[in-house]
């Protein structure tokens, strides 16, 4: 990969690999910080991309691999993100949907596995059907049932609460 096809791929992928990271961390310095390491994984280890899949869905493998790495090493897990409100809206309007969203964020948060990460990709990594299942090793179809599964479950326990 000569340096214009890097810096190609790093401006058009850049953000979309970050808003992944950032579902995955909800912290935006370790989510700078694991998109650069991406990147740099990523143009060292350029002969290991087989062209089975599209650019971003590759670099949002290599992210989750490296978030997944991080969080074995500290031992951690993440946290829900506060959500800043729009001041747009009335006072009223912002309390609810900030409690709204806190909620979702809450069941969200306990919604287990692989439901939780196909809703995030999908709702806030913005990433196709088909770019879930490549990252998954699953098929367009998987990712769909999936996620809207994980969307009825999310529906139910907010109808609970």
């Amino acid at each position: 990969m000569t340096q214009d096809q890097c810096e190609r791929l790093y401006e058009t992928c850049y953000m979309r690999v970050f808003s992944y990271i950032m579902t995955l961390a909800k912290d935006r310095s370790a989510a700078e910080e694991l998109t650069q390491e991406t990147f740099y994984r990523a143009f060292t280890r350029q002969r290991e991309f087989r062209g089975e899949s599209d650019e971003v869905t590759w670099l949002c493998a290599i992210a989750k691999n490296l978030f997944v790495d991080e969080q074995r090493r500290a031992g951690r897990h993440g946290e829900i993100p506060e959500d800043l409100p729009d001041h747009a809206k009335g006072v009223e309007k912002t309390v609810e949907d900030q409690d709204s969203s806190f909620r979702i964020h809450m069941i969200l948060h306990e919604l287990e596995e692989p439901y939780k990460e196909v809703f995030e990709l999908r709702v806030f990594g913005e990433l196709s059907f088909r770019e879930i299942g490549m990252i998954f090793s699953k098929t367009e179809n998987w990712a769909r049932v999936t996620y809207h599964r994980a969307r009825i479950k999310l529906q139910e326990r907010m109808e609970e609460v």
